[in-house]
């Protein structure tokens, strides 16, 4: 190469440095942080309050910091609600951040743990976990599930990479969706063969209800890690969304960045699924929305992404108990009804470049 063009090269990247630095807005992202976090607990406190028995929030603050055991009251909020509304910010934390990442590290737009194939793979591991080792411990099925979860992005990646031209957005994900269809088919076989449908059937439609201190606590510090040490990759993950020959000239070791990012993934996906099941399109809808509002910098998006994605579940979650009472609609189902829509807008709007 001719110093002029090493010149030229090292000139373009300072540009698309200057270009991230300039259109990142950490106002935006202080404003979300704090008005996010607000709302998040406002949102907590509102929803267990909410349900079956009515409470009012004096009472759940009464059972949060001096709690009596001998109240009806306070245990159906420690109990019940207290954890499931918990467990759906961790879960909408893992898959907006999931997501993040994933689109970070493959500059496509499309990409999300629903789409590509992960949440499938996770729930098959699950499938099989229920029809080969019943009464396993929560733990197991978690790393059962990380391990459904590389399964499922293994194929996905085999498969797109696959074809002359190597992998696109579209061909990611029409191979995300055809290993999910496939994996999702396997798992309602093996359902109906062994007899364990009933057991499924929570994971096929997502929910929280049922999540306890037990699963909570085994799973927060998989979630914190995680998310931490996707935070330490951010500054990494926004190098390589502007291109991996801009990161190289950097001097980012791409493919290290790239292998611990996803296992990070692995590490969100999977514990979210084994809670929540199957539930899409958080991790697509959330990172657009925060990149609209505090720009390419990944250092802003990361974190916003993971108030804004439990701000979401919870939301979610609270409206899957009010749109039918006393009846619960599927957490799965009304998050689609917004991820469809979003996701059918950013595949005509991205459509010419796939």
């Amino acid at each position: 190469m001719s110093l002029s063009k090493i010149k030229m090269n090292l000139k373009q990247q300072d540009e698309d440095v200057k270009t991230v630095s300039l259109s990142s807005r950490p106002w935006a992202a202080t404003i979300i942080l704090v008005g996010g976090v607000i709302a998040l607990l406002l949102s907590i406190g509102f929803s267990v309050s909410f349900g079956a028995a009515d409470i009012k929030f004096i009472a759940v603050w009464e059972a949060v910091f001096h709690n009596n055991p001998d109240l009806t009251q306070h245990q159906i909020i420690q109990e019940l609600r207290l954890p499931r509304v918990l467990g759906a910010a961790m879960v909408g934390t893992s898959f907006a951040v999931a997501g993040a990442i994933m689109q970070g590290m493959t500059r496509n737009p499309l990409a999300d743990s629903g789409l590509l194939g992960l949440n499938a793979g996770a729930g098959f591991a699950l499938a099989l976990c229920f029809a080969f080792f019943p009464g396993l411990p929560f733990l197991f099925l978690i790393l059962y599930s990380f391990l459904g979860a590389g399964l499922g992005a293994g194929l996905v990646y085999g498969i797109g990479s696959m074809v002359r031209g190597g992998l696109t957005p579209l061909r990611l994900v029409l191979a995300g969706a055809a290993v999910s269809a496939l994996l999702s088919a396997l798992s309602e076989g093996i359902a109906l063969y062994f007899h364990i449908g009933q057991d499924l059937a929570f994971w096929y439609a997502g929910g929280i209800a049922g999540t306890n201190w037990l699963q909570l606590k085994i799973m927060f510090p998989w979630v914190l890690a995680a998310v931490f040490g996707a935070i330490i990759l951010s500054r990494s993950i926004t190098m390589l969304s502007l291109g991996d020959e801009l990161a190289k000239g950097l001097g980012l070791r791409s493919g290290t960045v790239k292998l611990a990012g996803t296992i990070i993934v692995l590490i969100l996906a999977g514990a979210a699924v084994s809670v929540v099941g199957a539930v899409g399109f958080v991790g697509l809808i959330i990172p657009h929305l925060t990149r609209k509002l505090v720009g390419v910098d990944y250092r802003l998006i990361i974190p916003c992404s993971a108030v804004l994605g439990a701000l979401l579940v919870v939301c979610a979650d609270l409206a899957a108990r009010m749109v039918n009472p006393p009846y619960e609609t599927p957490l799965g189902a009304l998050v689609a009804l917004i991820g469809v829509p979003f996701f059918l807008y950013i595949s005509r709007k991205e459509g010419r470049g796939l």
